[in-house]
């Protein structure tokens, strides 16, 4: 019974994260760059000088945490993972052309994340407890007047909440310090479980003060040591970007036990998992942005795009250079996913060093999704149930914690799978039919600007 289940489960998940649904989220960011006239490209520096640099008048302006709290709430929930996983498997199944493809999802994504966060921060509202509250849930009941669609997104986000951004996350963590350091399951359930009560049960700002110092940390040890390792291999770099390009737009040939990948799957591939790592369009990180201290939509608008960026463009890109690098991705579906990055990772770094940093940040990365996560579901249930459920949330959130430790999760994978892409349904609708609004609040901000 459990595995007819699962194989229901698993064509409902392939059916939904089909090339319809991935043609829909690329779509969007291309349509939403094309009506901003590329505000990704032309805005990047300032949008980085907002995230990085802090100003006085923002903390006189309405709302929970700073920019750049709101930005690494936002990064804790979607650095993970996907960026340490999801490129291994997308570069071991499409050959090099896929981290191409990935790039392309990124700079689009870039608009998308852009426009979530301009709807996100113009239809918020204060809840009882005097935080902000906003996201897809709020800017499509408000904007476009469908209550019912904006529930349907959060009864999706709150479900995907408990699965893609708790148990799995702890389940994996659980797995990886069991294998590098032998530790028992429980002891890591409870020990995370401990460690996620203390930050989100203060709420948003207790959450935001840890990740603003956690997100940081994680993000510049894996990029340091992947530095390391290009500088080291450094005169190879021209060659790999030079087979990136090449195998994006031409099949990729067998070679060692790869099979060989026609382009159309490389860019499948790639698309697919570049998403899954920046989770632009999917609507979760807007909830975030919501609570951002800021006296205008499309400042932090700008501050959220770089979440795409430096998810994508940065990690990604310096997970797929040191896979490349490294040559292990020819050697055939038996060696995939955390296992084939770790290996990259150790062949340059030896001694056990490239494998602990590589366990370590999945650790920290998987914990992290996890307080991001939190906040999602929270402000979810929060919307359908008003604040009285959100107390009682948190508490029933870090039980699960400790729950997903002990179980096996080829269910709860498939089902968070399906509530993950069923989210993109509401928010690309949202995001399409309020478009004219994204465009009039920014050229009235770079028109006041000037």
């Amino acid at each position: 019974m459990e595995a007819q289940i699962l194989e229901i489960l698993t064509s409902i998940r392939d059916f939904i994260w089909g090339l319809p649904l991935i043609v829909l989220l690329v779509g969007t960011g291309i349509f939403l760059t094309i009506r901003l006239r590329g505000l990704q490209i032309r805005g990047l520096f300032y949008s980085l000088y907002l995230a990085f640099f802090k100003r006085k008048e923002d903390d006189e302006q309405e709302g929970d945490i700073s920019h750049f709290q709101a930005l690494m709430t936002a990064l804790a929930a979607t650095v993970g993972t996907g960026n340490i996983v999801g490129v291994a498997i997308a570069i071991s199944a499409g050959g090099p052309g896929a981290l191409f493809w990935i790039w392309i999802t990124g700079i689009f994504g870039m608009a998308t994340k852009y426009a979530e966060a301009v709807l996100a921060i113009k239809y918020r509202e204060v809840d009882k407890f005097g935080t902000m509250s906003g996201g897809p849930m709020y800017y499509i009941s408000k904007g476009l007047g469908w209550k019912w669609l904006g529930t349907l997104f959060a009864v999706f986000a709150f479900i995907a909440a408990f699965g893609i951004g708790n148990m799995v996350q702890s389940n994996s963590v659980a797995d990886s310090v069991k294998a590098s350091f032998g530790i028992p399951n429980w002891v890591t359930g409870i020990i995370l479980a401990t460690f996620t009560a203390m930050v989100i049960l203060g709420g948003i700002k207790s959450i935001a003060k840890v990740t603003q110092v956690l997100v940081p940390f994680m993000i510049i040890i894996y990029i340091t040591a992947a530095s390391v390792i290009l500088l080291m291999e450094i005169s190879a770099i021209p060659q790999i970007f030079a087979l990136i390009f090449k195998h994006a737009f031409t099949p990729t040939a067998a070679v060692g036990g790869f099979l060989g990948a026609t382009v159309m799957h490389a860019m499948r591939m790639g698309v697919s998992k570049g998403v899954f790592s920046n989770e632009s369009g999917l609507g979760s990180a807007p909830i975030a942005a919501a609570a951002a201290k800021t006296p205008n939509p499309v400042k932090q608008a700008l501050v959220s795009m770089t979440q795409t960026f430096i998810d994508t463009l940065v990690v990604c890109t310096m997970t797929g250079l040191v896979l490349i690098l490294s040559g292990l991705w020819t050697y055939g579906p038996e060696l995939k996913g955390a296992k084939l990055t770790a290996m990259a990772f150790g062949k340059f770094l030896p001694g056990g060093v490239g494998e602990f940093i590589v366990t370590l940040t999945l650790i920290f990365f998987a914990y992290s999704t996890i307080l991001g996560w939190c906040y999602y579901g929270e402000k979810s249930i929060e919307s359908l149930f008003k604040e009285r459920a959100v107390k009682i949330y948190r508490v029933v959130f870090v039980i699960f914690v400790a729950v997903g430790t002990f179980l096996k999760l080829e269910t709860v994978w498939r089902l968070s799978d399906i509530m993950n892409g069923l989210m993109a349904f509401p928010n690309l609708v949202g995001l399409v039919g309020l478009s004219a609004i994204i465009v009039s609040e920014t050229n009235k901000y770079f028109y006041k600007r000037q």
